[in-house]
C-alpha cells in the first residue's frame, strides 16, 4: 500500500511538473502530457534509485531515451489514432511521424538534470517518512 501511495505522489509530481512546464513554455498543455510527465517521472524514479552508482550524464541518455519512448507511444496514440493534434514535430528535422524528434531528445536530456538532483532527495524524504509509520 506504501508503494501504491508512493507511486502516486511521484506521479502526481510529474504530471504536475510537465504541466507547468508546457504551459510556462507553450502557454497551453493537454492532459495526455501530464499524464506522460507522471509516468516518466515514476519510471525515471525507480531508474535512477536502482542505479545511483551511473553518472549524471548517463541518467540524463537514459532518461532522454524514456521520456522519448514514452512521447512516442502518446503521440501514436493521441495524434496519429485519436487525432486529438497535441504537437507535430513534422516541420523538424530528423522526425519520426512528427511524433519525436532529435531536438526534444536533446531538450529531455536537459530536463533530465534536475530529475537526477531531485530523485535522491525524494528518496531519503521516502525513506525518513518510512521510519516513522
Amino acid at each position: 500500500m506504501k508503494r501504491a501511495f508512493t507511486d502516486f505522489c511521484l506521479f502526481s509530481f510529474g504530471y504536475s511538473a510537465y504541466s507547468l512546464i508546457e504551459l510556462a513554455y507553450r502557454r497551453y498543455t493537454h492532459y495526455s502530457m501530464g499524464i506522460a510527465g507522471g509516468l516518466c517521472f515514476v519510471v525515471l524514479y525507480k531508474i535512477y534509485n536502482k542505479y545511483k552508482s551511473l553518472s549524471v550524464l548517463k541518467k540524463c541518455l537514459i532518461g532522454s531515451a524514456v521520456i522519448t519512448a514514452v512521447e512516442y507511444i502518446f503521440g501514436v496514440i493521441f495524434n496519429l489514432k485519436l487525432k486529438m493534434n497535441v504537437w507535430d514535430y513534422s516541420s523538424l528535422p530528423l522526425n519520426i511521424s512528427g511524433q519525436i524528434c532529435l531536438l526534444y531528445s536533446f531538450l529531455w536530456v536537459i530536463l533530465c538534470l534536475p530529475i537526477c538532483y531531485l530523485v535522491p532527495k525524494i528518496s531519503r524524504l521516502e525513506k525518513a517518512f518510512d521510519h516513522k509509520i
